[in-house]
């Protein structure tokens, strides 16, 4: 009786490490195993997601997004379609071509608010689950998406507002880019809010030299400025430099990062970042398309899903300098 007990414990000890084998793929991702699921009991089924922004060419902030959205897609095995285009009209074309080429599940950015919420509602009604990301706070209900991951811009800009009111400023300069994008008029408006004393300046981001002679004429010609705000990392690096050839001592501050943002962070030529953390709005946006679509499960409780603001300053960069080089943060 003992050894066929024996027996009986070593075959049950071979069939776990079986099963476990079998889990492990070397292929990596969500992988069939046996009973036909995949990781956490979802279906094994291959999903094909596509993911369409508003990513303006030469913008590197974009890279961070793409890596979440990959790095999720790796690891569940999904068939990730990326296209962008700045452009209302034409992102709108671009969700069209994904509801024409029948994917699973859309991720949509809503810059272009007006053109592309039509035709990404087209996509939901269609029965393709829609969830929004990056920019579309107020409207991603209108583009009947699912869920939103992202930074609530009003908040962040009123939280960089009053850090600027503690630090006892003057007059504040807020750099918009992009004129006419939604999220980044929200932004210096919520600076705005808690600090009133803000003048916007509208330049034009895709032409980083004409962006710094334009930030540093306004520096030139105000000597009140005590703080420049601006939206995106590189544009912190546009200031940088119109600052040092103004001679002026106004204080940068900056929404996002790269290296070497999060480098100027480090030596304190810029004071702070706001990070809406991007990696983790394009991680996030297909993840939850996959559990959507595998196991009906929705994020938020009907509510947006925020992944900012996070503040970078000081206190933090060194834990958070080395992931900037790998596209992270």
């Amino acid at each position: 009786m003992r050894s066929n007990r024996t027996l009986v414990r070593v075959l049950a000890v071979a069939a776990t490490l079986a099963v476990a084998v079998t889990g492990c793929s070397s292929k990596g991702g969500a992988q069939p195993q046996a009973g036909g699921s995949a990781g956490g009991g979802a279906t094994a089924q291959h999903y094909t997601i596509a993911m369409v922004t508003h990513e303006q060419a030469g913008d590197t902030f974009w890279d961070k997004i793409r890596a979440g959205a990959q790095d999720a897609a790796k690891s569940l095995n999904v068939d990730l379609k990326y296209s962008n285009n700045e452009n209302g009209p034409e992102q709108a074309t671009l969700v069209q071509n994904a509801i024409d080429s029948k994917v699973d599940g859309l991720a949509v950015t809503l810059s272009n608010a007006d053109a592309v919420i039509p035709v990404a509602k087209k996509a939901a009604d269609a029965g393709i689950p829609v969830v929004v990301f990056n920019q579309g706070f107020d409207q991603y209900k209108q583009a009947g998406a699912k869920m939103y991951f992202g930074s609530d811009e009003d908040l962040a800009g009123q939280s960089i507002g009053q850090r600027i009111k503690t630090d006892n400023g003057g007059k504040a300069l807020c750099v918009i880019q992009a004129q006419g994008s939604v999220a980044l008029e929200t932004r210096c408006a919520g600076v705005k809010k808690t600090f009133p004393n803000t003048e916007n300046l509208y330049v034009n981001g895709a032409d980083k030299p004409a962006e710094q002679a334009s930030i540093g004429a306004k520096l030139q010609e105000d000597k009140s400025i005590t703080h420049v705000v601006t939206l995106g990392a590189g544009d912190a690096l546009a200031a940088l430099n119109a600052k040092n050839d103004a001679g002026s001592t106004a204080k940068i501050v900056t929404f996002d990062l790269n290296p070497d943002a999060a480098k100027a962070i480090k030596d304190g030529t810029i004071v702070f970042s706001v990070d809406q953390q991007p990696y983790v709005q394009g991680y996030m946006a297909v993840t939850a398309l996959w559990l959507n679509l595998t196991n009906g499960n929705d994020l938020g409780g009907g509510k947006p899903v925020l992944t900012g603001p996070s503040f970078v300053d000081s206190t933090n960069i060194d834990q958070i300098l080395p992931y900037t080089a790998n596209n992270k943060r």
